[in-house]
């Protein structure tokens, strides 16, 4: 991680320059870019301030802390950047995981959470579908005797359900647009 440290009102160190750099570097392993981070130490009266800005891999964290110790403003500072990155990170592979994927999560949260309160359950069923005209879809759902069949509508190339109602007739559900 490439680290720009700038002090103010505080004599230059370089044991503080390569203790901030030694710890800026563990934060390597939860970015997949190269990233920059400028560091800001300043001491006011008695309050030494560490001010950190991580810019990179489609990041921008900012944290600040204040102590009595320098060392400690830092350590407190970097773990308040860890939790950061660590959030933002779970936050881009949840929203870049697919789809299904996300349904099949919220359905097994789902399921543990009623089985622990002893209400209804909700039963995932993962099926396939192929394109086929509705007459087509009639046939299948007579043939297998099912309820319902998800098919994708050759002509709009959309996913359609066929449904049997109660009356005995079909109900038929796509999407508009």
């Amino acid at each position: 991680m490439q680290t720009s440290v700038t002090f103010k009102n505080l004599d230059p160190s370089e044991t503080l320059k390569s203790y901030i750099s030694e710890k800026l570097n563990r934060f390597d392993k939860f970015l997949d870019n190269p990233a920059e981070a400028n560091v800001v130490l300043s001491v006011e009266k008695f309050r030494h301030i560490a001010e950190v800005n991580i810019i990179g891999d489609r990041l921008k964290i900012n944290g600040k802390e204040e102590t009595n110790d320098m060392y400690s403003a830092i350590d407190m500072v970097l773990d308040k950047l860890e939790k950061q990155i660590k959030k933002s990170k779970q936050k881009q592979r949840r929203s870049n995981a697919p789809k299904t994927k996300v349904v099949e999560m919220m359905a097994d949260e789902a399921l543990e959470g009623e089985e622990e309160s002893g209400s209804k359950q909700v039963m995932v069923k993962n099926i396939e579908y192929k394109p086929m005209d509705v007459e087509e879809a009639v046939m299948q759902i007579d043939l297998k005797n099912d309820s319902f069949l998800v098919f994708t509508n050759a002509r709009t190339d959309r996913v359609n359900v066929l449904y049997r109602r109660s009356d005995g007739n079909y109900g038929l559900i796509q999407p508009n647009n």
